[in-house]
């Protein structure tokens, strides 16, 4: 019954792993079409810092000529292929004939944690967006959630901050201090 389990979470695991790159490869491809036909937009990331709940860090990587979501895009991506790495090197570790049951088993469980953090990922950023923003990015480990959304020039006010806040905290375990959000600008 535990290697049923087991199994089933690995399926599970790289069916959202299959369904994330689609989406992303899809969402991307519809970006690039309207970056197209809208042409070239000059537009600048930057994000404000402060203490407590937001997190100061350099400008994400995004060129003068790309629109914001497109940080969004590649963030995404990128985050899907380590994830995809660390899902492959982890299932090669516990398929491993010669490997020690506790190392299968500390593989299958660190399987399921990326698996339980990519589902709780997916929920976070759909509720911030239902909440109003156009777009969210959230980062998701044991000790800490970043979670990075575009804002406007005037930047997030209180009232969004709390309301990110609390979907962070009632999907995690986690406290506001441990809460990280990012304005991409």
């Amino acid at each position: 019954m535990k290697i049923v389990k087991r199994n089933a979470i690995i399926l599970a695991a790289v069916l959202f792993v299959c369904v994330a790159v689609y989406l992303n490869w899809a969402y991307n491809r519809q970006e690039q079409t309207l970056a197209e036909e809208a042409g070239t937009q000059t537009m600048s990331a930057s994000v404000s810092g402060g203490e407590g709940l937001y997190y100061e860090a350099p400008a994400p990587a995004v060129s003068a000529a790309s629109p914001v979501t497109e940080y969004f895009t590649s963030a995404r991506l990128t985050r899907q292929q380590a994830r995809d790495s660390a899902v492959s090197t982890l299932r090669d570790a516990a398929e491993t004939e010669s490997a020690a049951a506790e190392a299968v088993g500390s593989a299958l469980d660190a399987i399921e944690i990326l698996a339980r953090n990519t589902v709780a990922e997916a929920e976070i950023e759909a509720l911030v967006m239902a909440k109003g923003f156009d777009d969210c990015l959230v980062f998701l480990d044991g000790d800490s959630a970043i979670v990075a959304v575009p804002a406007p020039a005037s930047g997030l006010s209180l009232s969004a901050v709390s309301r990110i806040t609390d979907i962070v905290l009632q999907k995690t375990d986690l406290t506001t201090e441990q809460i990280k959000i990012i304005e991409v600008k």
